[in-house]
């Protein structure tokens, strides 16, 4: 099977491209939506977030108020990194586990989704890495439409590695400064070699 890492800055079309990839017939599984997963009511990592972070991070319904989690871990580091330590282990045990299981399928693609693949030293695991990009500008305007204020937006760049260092380490850079088509035919050339 061959199998892609998936990175990228923030708003910067890695859910199309999963969109796109599913479309093409590629086993795609997001990190993203697996975060979620992770901290579903039940699950082991809610109970170390509590006891981490404090009830202050929960709603009334018991679940993760993600706005004020973000709030908390964007604005410190260290915090940060105590959240991560608490999800990144998960999160890399099922996405693995789903690339066992296309593997135990015959699938021919996958694609795994990991918006911080090098900060988690995650590349090793593929065959080839695929760096979705756009401009500054276009990045500013995603983010705006998501309603975040800039003060949160600017904390969530600087938690990531710049894009071009993360261009300049990847196979494969699709530009998504561009229409879903374009942004699709990108994809056809990558998966076509």
């Amino acid at each position: 099977m061959k199998l892609f890492g998936i990175t990228g800055g923030i708003a910067m079309g890695k859910s199309m491209a999963a969109e796109l990839l599913r479309q093409r017939g590629v086993a795609v599984v997001d990190t993203d939506v697996i975060a979620r997963e992770v901290v579903a009511p039940g699950q082991p990592a809610l109970a170390e977030i509590r006891e981490r972070f404090g009830a202050d991070v929960f709603r009334a319904d018991g679940g993760v108020d993600r706005a004020q989690l973000a709030r908390r871990v964007f604005s410190d580091a260290g915090e940060r990194a105590a959240l991560e330590a608490i999800l990144h282990p998960r999160i890399r045990a099922v996405w693995t586990e789903r690339v066992a299981g296309w593997q135990r399928e015959d699938a021919r693609v996958g694609a795994v989704i990991i918006p911080l693949l090098f900060e988690t030293q995650a590349a090793d695991q593929f065959e080839a890495i695929i760096c979705l990009a756009c401009s500054a500008a276009t990045q500013s305007l995603r983010l705006s439409r998501r309603g975040w204020p800039a003060e949160q937006v600017k904390q969530r760049i600087e938690a990531q590695w710049p894009i071009e260092r993360k261009m300049a380490q990847s196979h494969f850079v699709v530009w998504t400064d561009t229409s879903v088509e374009v942004h699709g035919a990108q994809l056809d050339l990558i998966l076509g070699r």
